[in-house]
């Protein structure tokens, strides 16, 4: 993703600071990589939860992406966006350990398929009446994530029914009436190709001893898992491989089935991370002193802050730092630490991931520059928050030929108060 400086200066006046900056261009690229990888019998969704924007939503649609949907408003915003509902195909699948709110209405009036995390939803399905299809979200006992506190398969995960109690799952889905169409797992979007490539493999394996108990299956889901490298996003993993990979995994499994199986992966970080970027305006350097309690560091103080892009503060994540001088000019570099306005000592984007702070040797920014954090689509915006009463920052989109639309502006007190009453119960 190229930033043309005069851009972001010209865009920082008319919407002001913080933004968020999407690049359409990126995004249709990375979802022509993930279709190259597809073929006959693969489908591809988003897990919608890292970017829900309707913008987003609606390539996806356009470029036959399917969505999975993690509560009741995530399944309406995909239809808002033009993804259809039912069954037949399930272009929208609502992944959930416990239903939340509107999810389980929203399951019986759009006929979404159901994609269970716990034997307990079961029950809640049968006493409201439905007798349609599922699917079963499985903790194979394995899996990683990004950083040790993102497993989503093993002990300590909470997702999903451990593969160890399928059987009675399978049972009691059948005693209600309901049938078993597709098996799910995610197993998370480690850091290394080899660690995602054996543990697809074996999860395939593990799908492919399961099916006997599923005799009405039509799918199975190998989940996300592709990673997107922060620190150096020329370099990501390779793709073709994965073609062959998925292709070997869907024979096996429509081999032990006995019949044609549709297979699903399902990218979040990977569509949508290198897409947008998080562009934030210095107000101040200052500096502490290296004293008996520790080193002293620069500090550029920015306007952004963990209400924004949460990953840094919530789990030490890296990402891509630029300065935009004001004037233009180069600027001699030096160990800079990028903090912002919050009440709170943990907003600062540069840290490790024992929440230590981690200077980044960047060009010395002065008052009125930009910063621009990289690689910000996955799980910014969608992660932001009003903390402190702050409102959220606008949404920006660039097509390639240099057209630009906000497509969500900035919240107001207004908007926060909006859900404030004052009712006797």
């Amino acid at each position: 993703m190229h930033l043309d400086p005069a851009l972001l200066q010209s865009l920082a006046e008319k919407v002001g600071t913080p933004f968020w900056l999407y690049d359409a261009a990126t995004l249709r690229q990375r979802i022509s990589e993930i279709q190259l990888i597809t073929s006959d019998g693969l489908q591809a969704r988003f897990a919608m939860k890292s970017c829900p924007a309707t913008k987003v939503l609606s390539e996806m649609h356009q470029a036959g992406v399917w969505i999975d949907a993690v509560s009741g408003n995530e399944m309406l915003r995909a239809l808002h966006a033009g993804h259809a509902s039912g069954h037949n195909p399930p272009v929208i699948l609502y992944t959930s350990d416990v239903f939340r709110d509107n999810a389980l209405e929203v399951v019986l009036q759009q006929g979404i398929l159901p994609n269970i995390g716990s034997p307990g939803m079961i029950t809640q399905l049968e006493a409201a009446g439905y007798k349609g299809d599922v699917s079963i979200r499985v903790n194979p006992g394995f899996g990683h994530g990004h950083v040790n506190s993102c497993d989503t398969g093993g002990p300590s995960s909470k997702h999903g029914v451990w593969f160890g109690d399928l059987a009675e799952t399978a049972k009691k889905i059948t005693d209600a009436g309901m049938r078993t169409v597709m098996l799910h797992s995610h197993i998370g979007s480690g850091p290394r190709f080899q660690e995602l490539h054996d543990n697809l493999e074996r999860l395939a394996d593990e799908f492919a001893a399961l099916l006997p108990l599923f005799p009405d299956l039509q799918a199975v889901s190998l989940g996300g898992g592709i990673p997107h490298n922060y620190r150096d996003p020329a370099d990501q993993i390779p793709l073709e491989p994965l073609r062959a990979l998925f292709a070997r995994c869907r024979e096996k499994l429509c081999s032990a089935a006995g019949r044609p199986l549709r297979v699903e992966i399902e990218p979040g970080r990977y569509f949508v991370a290198s897409s947008c970027v998080l562009v934030t305006r210095v107000a101040e350097v200052k500096a502490t002193q290296t004293n008996e309690k520790g080193q002293g560091a620069t500090f550029a103080m920015v306007d952004a802050g963990f209400v924004d892009l949460v990953r840094p503060a919530m789990y030490g994540s890296y990402h891509g730092i630029e300065v935009v001088p004001q004037d233009g000019g180069a600027r001699e570099s030096g160990w800079v630490v990028v903090a912002g306005p919050l009440c709170e000592s943990g907003d600062v984007f540069t840290r490790d991931d024992a929440e230590l702070l981690n200077p980044r040797h960047l060009p010395m920014p002065l008052s009125g520059d930009l910063l621009v954090l990289r690689d910000a689509g996955a799980y910014g915006y969608a992660m932001s928050s009003n903390y402190n009463s702050i409102g959220k920052a606008p949404q920006v989109w660039l097509e390639p030929d240099g057209r630009m639309e906000l497509i969500s502006r900035r919240e107001t007190l207004e908007d926060l108060l909006k859900a404030e009453v004052s009712e006797v119960l």
